[in-house]
C-alpha cells in the first residue's frame, strides 16, 4: 500500500471516529459537569458560553493514538508523545479549572515549566534517532540539488527548539477564545508542516499531521458557532505541540512564526498589552488577545473567526512558497 493511500485511509478513519465519538464525548462531559465558565473580564457576549462542555480536545488525542497504530518510527512516536504530553498538561489544567468552578487551573508559570519539560523530553528522545538528519537545522528551503539550509550549533538549536515548543503550545492556547477559531486556524499550518515533513523524509510525522487535521475537522462539526463543546487546554496545548514538533522534525523551525502567524500575532498582542499597561496604565488594544480587540470593535464573532482563518491560510501559503 502506498503512503498516499495509507494517509488517505488514516484521514478518513480519524475523521469518521471524530464525528462518531463527538456526541458521546459531549454527553459525557455534560454528565460530569466539565463545563466552561466565562471569564469576568471577557466580552459580555461570551456570557452565553458558560455551561458549554470543555475538554473536547480529547478527540485530537484519538488522532495521535490511531496514527501510532500505523507508524512506529522514532520521529513519529516522538511528535505523538509530545502532543499527548502537552494534552495531558492541558487536561490537568482544565480539570482543576472546572472542578474549582472559577476557570483557575494551573498557574501560568507551572504550565510554562511543564511544557518546557515536555519539549526537553521530546528533543532528548528525537536526537537519539539515528535516522534523524536535521539536528541543528533551523531552516531548509527547496530540495536537492539547489536548496538553502540554515544550521546552528547543537546547543543553539536545542534552545531554539525548546522555545519553539513552549511558545507554539501557549500561542495556540491564547488563540482558543472564539467558537471554531483555533481549530480552523490550525488547519493551514498543519497542512504545511505535513508537506515539509514528507519532503524531509518523515512520512509518519506527515501522516500524524494529516490525522490531526482530520481530528480538527471532525471537532469543528461540534465547535463551530454556536459551539456545542470547547477544546480546552487539553486540545490547544496538544495541537501546538504537534505543530512545533513536526516543524522541528522537518528542519524548518524558523518557519513557525510565519506559518503560525495568527498564533504569533495573538501572543504578541498579549505581551504588548501587558507591557504597555504596566508602563503607562493605558491600553494599546481594546482587549487582548487580538481576537477580542476586533470583537469589541463591533465585528461579530463569526466574522472575526473567518478573517483569522483567512489570515492563517494566507500566511501558511506564504510559508510554503518560501520553503519551495
Amino acid at each position: 500500500m502506498s503512503d498516499l493511500v495509507r494517509d488517505a485511509l488514516l484521514f478518513a478513519v480519524v475523521l469518521g471516529l471524530s464525528l462518531a465519538l463527538g456526541p458521546a464525548l459531549i454527553r459525557g462531559l455534560r454528565r460530569l459537569a466539565y463545563h466552561q465558565v466565562a471569564y469576568e473580564d471577557a466580552p459580555k457576549t461570551h456570557a452565553v458560553k458558560s455551561g458549554t462542555p470543555t475538554m473536547g480536545g480529547l478527540l485530537f488525542l484519538v488522532a495521535l493514538l490511531v496514527t501510532l497504530v500505523v507508524y512506529h518510527d522514532r520521529a513519529t512516536v516522538a511528535v505523538a508523545l509530545l502532543g499527548l504530553f502537552c494534552g495531558a498538561i492541558g487536561f490537568a489544567d482544565d480539570y482543576l479549572a472546572v472542578r474549582g468552578g472559577s476557570n483557575r487551573g494551573l498557574r501560568a508559570r507551572t504550565k510554562l515549566l511543564l511544557t518546557g519539560v515536555a519539549a526537553a523530553l521530546f528533543l532528548a528522545f528525537l536526537v537519539r534517532d539515528p535516522h534523524f538528519a536535521h539536528n541543528g537545522t533551523l531552516l531548509m528551503l527547496g530540495v536537492d540539488p539547489a536548496h538553502f539550509v540554515l544550521a546552528a550549533p547543537n546547543w543553539v538549536w536545542l534552545i531554539l527548539c525548546l522555545c519553539a515548543v513552549v511558545a507554539t503550545t501557549h500561542a495556540v492556547n491564547l488563540t482558543d477564545g472564539l467558537d471554531g477559531l483555533a481549530a480552523g486556524a490550525v488547519l493551514p499550518p498543519l497542512a504545511v508542516v505535513a508537506w515539509l515533513a514528507a519532503r524531509a523524509g518523515a512520512p509518519g510525522v506527515s501522516a500524524l499531521d494529516i490525522a490531526t487535521g482530520a481530528g480538527c475537522l471532525g471537532f469543528l462539526a461540534y465547535n463551530r458557532h454556536p459551539a456545542r463543546v470547547f477544546m480546552g487546554d487539553t486540545g490547544s496545548l496538544a495541537l501546538g505541540g504537534v505543530i512545533a514538533g513536526s516543524a522541528i522534525v522537518a528542519g524548518n523551525v524558523l518557519l513557525l512564526p510565519l506559518v503560525g502567524g495568527v498564533f504569533a500575532a495573538e501572543t504578541i498582542s498579549v505581551i504588548l498589552q501587558v507591557a504597555y499597561f504596566k508602563t503607562t496604565r493605558k491600553r494599546i488594544f481594546r482587549m487582548s488577545p487580538l481576537h477580542h480587540h476586533f470583537e469589541l470593535g463591533g465585528w461579530p464573532e463569526t466574522k472575526v473567526t473567518r478573517r483569522f482563518w483567512t489570515a492563517s491560510a494566507l500566511l501558511s501559503l506564504a510559508g510554503a512558497a518560501i520553503a519551495r
